[in-house]
């Protein structure tokens, strides 16, 4: 989405992470699994299924780029199991690859890096440039995609591109329905988590459990029926900023006729800038989608003293104001969700808020089993 900011510092995340839960790991692990690079998931020579497929960057797999092995995994129900290492290249799953399931071998996602760098302001060979949506570094399209144990990065810094005024960077694009995403990470600055679907009248049920993700501006954002459950979320310091706000977490364009946008329930919102510096979120209505109705509920989190309790939220066009939108919160605690000002975040009551969970979001799809809330 459109950002007024100016150019941000080199941060530098890939090579020192966010804390040290999130140190991005460089190379592949050293040991056994360096050795045994598909751990518990076998070898090319001794597969598991004859629809999966072995990707390592050393040679020692069947492919050695993602990209590589999607192409190969022509039709439905693939598995591709990825070895450590960092991954730099651009990766597609266009909608006839259905079913598809990729697996970090080690099951740290640390340690498995799918990474890129090109912003929407990026010049694509033979002219024009990419746009937000060209922007991601993996894009996903195909129905009933599943990801555990990865990382989704986009490390295009603004920095490093001063003429660049188009700054959205997508770690990961993704659209399709049944989309499942557990303890992976999505790394990047503006724009790094991109929940949509593949047309404005399609529903996609998106889940995210024990994920995290990064940014500045509104760095989880799209028309996706997305749940984010037990994942933390990390808004990044700004020193290119003369006062805050520095930037906003969620930015939904929910479509009008969806009575479900993004849900988040029992997170963690965190901070590396100072306190009050960010929102929690702002509306999105695309002027190409002008119909948008965006939705958000958070509830049952813990947000931390990074977001302004005073205004969590803030218009991105004058035009749709925030309390006009479909945005609540329910039984959250810590400092960022004080409430400071009579009306400044909606509140759900308890009968309101029995028809905000990951169930009722989700429908007849059930990546887990569900705690009740």
């Amino acid at each position: 989405m459109s950002s007024p900011h100016l150019p941000l510092p080199r941060r530098g995340f890939l090579a020192a992470g966010a804390g040290a839960a999130a140190t991005l790991a460089l190379t592949a692990l050293p040991g056994p699994a360096a050795a045994r690079p598909f751990g518990r998931y076998g070898s090319p020579e001794r597969r598991r299924t004859p629809r999966t497929l072995y990707v390592d960057p050393h040679g020692r797999g069947d492919f050695s780029t993602v990209q590589a092995a999607v192409t190969a995994a022509t039709g439905s129900g693939w598995t591709l199991v990825l070895a450590p290492g960092v991954y730099r290249e651009t990766v597609a799953v266009d909608t006839t690859r259905t079913e598809a399931t990729w697996i970090g071998a080690a099951e740290n996602p640390g340690a498995v890096v799918i990474v890129y760098d090109n912003a929407a302001g990026t010049a694509k060979p033979g002219g024009g440039t990419y746009g937000t949506t060209g922007s991601a570094t993996t894009t996903v399209q195909a129905d009933g995609f599943t990801a555990r144990w990865i990382t989704f990065a986009n490390d295009w810094l603004r920095a490093d591109h001063p003429g660049i005024t188009a700054t959205q960077a997508v770690a990961l694009k993704v659209q399709g329905d049944r989309s499942a995403f557990h303890h992976c990470r999505f790394l990047g600055h503006q724009d790094t988590l991109y929940a949509d679907s593949t047309a404005l009248g399609v529903v996609a049920r998106q889940y995210f459990a024990h994920c995290y993700a990064e940014g500045d501006v509104d760095f989880v954002f799209g028309r996706a029926t997305a749940v984010y459950e037990g994942c933390h979320f990390r808004t990044l310091n700004r020193t290119d900023l003369a006062a805050a706000p520095y930037g906003f977490v969620f930015a939904p364009s929910t479509a009008r006729a969806n009575p479900h946008g993004f849900l988040a329930v029992r997170c963690r919102f965190s901070s590396g800038a100072e306190d009050g510096a960010y929102k929690l979120a702002r509306p999105w209505v695309p002027t190409y989608e002008t119909t948008a109705w965006p939705s958000l509920v958070v509830r049952d989190s813990l947000i931390g003293p990074g977001i302004d309790p005073v205004a969590p939220y803030t218009n991105m066009r004058d035009a749709f104001p925030w309390q006009s939108m479909r945005f609540a919160e329910y039984r959250n605690s810590g400092p960022g969700a004080v409430i400071t000002v009579p009306g400044n975040r909606p509140r759900l009551t308890a009968a309101e808020a029995a028809s905000h969970t990951p169930a009722t979001y989700l429908g007849d799809w059930q990546p887990r089993q569900y705690h009740s809330l």
